[in-house]
């Protein structure tokens, strides 16, 4: 029955490839060398960003992982990388701007960071966090209420991703009443993460929902299925609505 309903599946319309110039900056990847599972070398990291040039993305805002149990990453260490690969950039004559901020897992490491100030963001306040994919996690509201009192905004990383939300939209809407702003994965507009990512997140992006947009890349299958979604008729509705705040970074 799965393989009858497979072959007759309507298969989507697809555009020619929208020029990703319209979005301007990618605000979500992880490009800089060995310090995630992201680009494990520096030859690796000048690929992704060669593609992600190519498809007209002017500028990088590369968000490696802080998530204490697996990656004990540090401002320090995200910045001195980021050096580093600029460095390498220029010498290879890549013109592209490039800047790094985090992707931090939300845990009571995250909070002690936030309690210090040592937190990386973009666009000056900007914080991109995320969830467990296991549970909702206890301390979502009091992280996104101490966010707010110290004057960042909390930006939830591929907010469509997270299975609890998915039997019950209301939650989407409550985050968003909170002030939250969203981050949409391209690649979950395909069924890369299963159909439950895609259809969350068909239904914010008909909503208008989205605040930014991300590649997440981490390797070149995430760059064969961004230039997949860039052809999705609704993609290219998602990157001209108003809301799209990746063109002003």
């Amino acid at each position: 029955m799965q393989l009858f309903r497979r072959f007759f599946q309507k298969k989507p319309r697809l555009l020619a490839p929208v020029d990703m110039q319209v979005l301007f900056a990618d605000v979500h990847s992880h490009l800089i060398p060995g310090i995630d599972d992201g680009a494990q070398n520096m030859q690796q990291s000048i690929e992704l960003i060669s593609e992600l040039k190519a498809m007209g993305y002017q500028k990088i805002i590369t968000t490696p992982h802080i998530m204490y149990d697996y990656y004990k990453n540090s401002s320090k260490i995200i910045l001195d990388g980021l050096k580093t690969l600029k460095s390498e950039l220029k010498k290879q004559s890549i013109d592209i701007e490039v800047e790094a901020a985090s992707e931090y897992y939300l845990d009571e490491h995250f909070m002690s960071l936030l309690e210090k100030d040592d937190i990386l963001t973009f666009s000056e306040n900007m914080v991109l966090f995320e969830l467990s994919f296991i549970n909702e996690p206890k301390l979502l509201h009091k992280a996104i209420f101490e966010m707010q009192v110290k004057g960042y905004r909390p930006v939830l990383a591929h907010v469509e991703r997270y299975p609890y939300w998915h039997v019950n939209y209301d939650h989407f809407h409550a985050l968003k009443d909170k002030g939250v702003l969203f981050q949409l994965n391209t690649n979950s507009l395909t069924e890369h993460y299963g159909p439950g990512v895609k259809k969350a997140a068909e239904y914010m992006v008909e909503q208008k929902m989205y605040d930014f947009v991300g590649s997440d890349c981490h390797h070149l299958n995430h760059v064969e299925l961004t230039n997949y979604v860039r052809k999705l008729p609704l993609f290219q509705e998602l990157v001209q609505q108003p809301q799209i705040l990746n063109k002003t970074l």
